[in-house]
């Protein structure tokens, strides 16, 4: 492997951290990030792993670096995988997720061949937690290694406890209060939080997919607890009591380090930027008119029926908000004539958007999100409330961290109390008029503010998150570092 790097005794003295990301783009994203946040503060050189069908978006997002990338060859014919599929937004089903994660595996000798061969040599690696064998990859090559997964501290350490009182032997999906609402667990370390049945099952997606992502979950947990560290994407200022208590009682050590999103370069800050989007331009004309406009984006791994968007489209008319709408899959048909119907005021865009770019934008106002936590961190390091719909994974654990604790969203209701139910176009209307013009609205836009001020003195230079991660790479990297500094050149 050929690693292009400065010839500077500077550059020489960097360590070299290898990072690896699980092959969806809400695991790469903040990884990119990270390698922004290193690079940006001269903090590391670094090299990027990825496949060949994920080496386009990867190389996208790097190109203002000079991280270096390093493409794997994904296996072939691998049963229950559709052919050409390499990244996890293809898979039909959470059945095949778990499938896919353990095919993933198969690429454990070509990355150690390459580990072994970066020059200088790797001081520490960043895998994905879903990438379990890494471990093993690692500790072969005397490499340090930190686990990466994507959600919340808070989600972190209600995963934990799940495991530690197994709440569902006790909760059941049919239970319900006195009012009829479902029944609640009290999570012991933590008095205050009340859970349901639903919030506990949701990482485990559909029923017929429990076995499987069960069996998963545990080598998750076990990669997590045999590395050096796990990084997570957050701040002491948002979660810092969850933080705290991963560290002290349970482990391997936290490393907040985020929100990696604001070490993303802006995409389109000109304002004459030659290709700005469509998209862009329509908020630049709503922000000149002074109108605020709703960003509605509800994931890209959830298959979300065409029944549930129409009653979306017909609550977002309802609403008569200003609003711009990321539509997943492409295809999808959302109603005769809604399109028509709110030119001008609304915004359908079937592309893959810069979501950070549209809720930095200074006309959007709120965002109706799915409440994956990448959306979430976006979210609070901008300002910008949300509503939440949360539908699967970590998703209903970030709902009630948002809305009873936070307190910057507000919850969007299914007919039925489950996450699985039906949200009407009566309740969407509801949640996107009082996100945007009600009381609530006005104070969950004011403690999100003060969220977002705290996320961006976290990313300073000096600040928390920067501190976190010169802490980690001092802490792991330093025997690496000093074998990297016996070699004097770089492989070319």
């Amino acid at each position: 492997m050929a690693v292009v790097a400065s010839s500077s005794p500077a550059t020489h003295a960097l360590p070299h951290i290898a990072i690896f990301p699980f092959m969806a783009k809400g695991h790469t994203i903040p990884l990119i990030h990270l390698a922004h946040h290193l690079l940006g503060h001269g903090l590391a050189r670094v090299t990027f792993f990825t496949t060949h069908g994920n080496a386009a978006f990867v190389r996208e997002g790097l190109s203002s670096t000079d991280a270096a990338v390093v493409e794997l060859t994904f296996p072939a014919n691998v049963p229950d995988i559709p052919p050409g599929v390499e990244s996890a937004e293809g898979l039909t089903s959470m059945a095949s997720f778990a499938v896919f994660v353990d095919a993933v595996s198969l690429l454990q000798p070509q990355l150690e061949a390459s580990l072994a061969a970066m020059e200088p040599p790797a001081s520490l690696l960043v895998a994905d937690a879903f990438l379990y064998w890494t471990n093993t990859s690692a500790a072969r090559l005397g490499i340090p290694k930190v686990s990466f997964f994507g959600i919340s501290a808070f989600a972190h350490v209600m995963r934990e406890l799940r495991v530690r009182h197994d709440p569902c032997a006790t909760l059941r999906h049919s239970e319900v209060d006195a009012d009829g609402n479902p029944a609640t667990f009290t999570v012991p370390e933590f008095p205050h939080i009340k859970l349901t049945f639903e919030d506990f099952m949701a990482p485990f997606g559909d029923p017929a997919s429990i076995g499987p992502m069960m069996e998963l979950d545990g080598k998750l947990g076990r990669s997590i607890e045999e590395s050096q560290g796990l990084i997570i994407n957050t701040f002491h200022g948002l979660e810092g009591q969850y933080i705290e208590f991963w560290t002290q009682h349970v482990g391997p050590r936290a490393w907040p380090v985020g929100p990696l999103c604001l070490a993303q370069q802006p995409v389109y800050s000109l304002p004459c930027h030659a290709n700005k989007p469509a998209w862009m331009q329509w908020l630049d004309d709503k922000a000149a008119a002074g109108q605020a406009v709703l960003y509605v984006a509800l994931g890209t791994l959830a298959a979300i029926p065409e029944s549930q968007l129409k009653e979306v489209a017909d609550g977002l008319e309802r609403a008569g908000v200003n609003f711009i709408w990321a539509v997943r899959p492409e295809n999808i048909d959302l109603g005769p004539g809604f399109e028509d119907r709110t030119k001008g005021r609304g915004m359908v865009v079937r592309d893959w958007v810069d979501q950070l770019g549209i809720l930095k934008h200074e006309s959007v106002r709120g965002f109706l999100s799915h409440c994956g936590w990448n959306s979430v961190l976006e979210s609070v390091a901008v300002g910008v409330p949300l509503a939440v719909w949360p539908m699967n994974a970590d998703q209903p654990f970030n709902a009630r961290f948002l809305v009873d604790e936070l307190k910057i969203a507000i919850r969007v209701h299914t007919t039925d109390g489950t996450i699985r139910g039906l949200v009407t176009s009566e309740e969407v209307s509801r949640v996107v008029r009082c996100l945007m013009e009600g009381e609530e609205g006005v104070e969950v836009t004011r403690n999100v503010a003060r969220l977002s001020a705290g996320a961006k003195e976290a990313m300073e230079e000096g600040g928390p998150s920067w501190k976190a991660t010169k802490d980690m790479i001092d802490e792991l990297c330093v025997k690496s570092l000093h074998g990297n500094l016996e070699g004097s050149e770089v492989a070319v």
